[in-house]
């Protein structure tokens, strides 16, 4: 039988990153750790370098054709990892 003030963990959770203002980090989080996951291991295996600044995504690619061909998609990869985020964590994505 529940009681009256029973919760969801995960609700729980949402409450306390919410009360110590954590969901930004834990959204920067979720971002580097999606990289390999959404990009795949062709992507994922030239990537030596992750690294989240001030909202901007920095990639260090070591192909320059693949680095060429992930800039032009740069746009479609920003948002991808923000809804994999659940929120607006990168607003540029830098290749280097």
């Amino acid at each position: 039988m529940r009681k009256a003030n029973d919760q969801k963990i995960n609700e729980v959770f949402t409450e306390l990153l919410k009360a110590y203002k954590l969901e930004g980090k834990m959204g920067e989080a979720k971002v580097i750790n999606a990289w390999p996951v959404l990009m795949g291991p062709a992507v994922a295996n030239r990537t030596t370098d992750i690294k989240l600044f001030e909202r901007k995504l920095f990639i260090t690619i070591n192909s320059a054709s693949l680095r060429q061909e992930l800039f032009l998609a740069r746009e479609k990869i920003r948002t991808m990892l923000n809804e994999e985020a659940g929120l607006e964590v990168v607003e540029e994505v830098v290749f280097r």
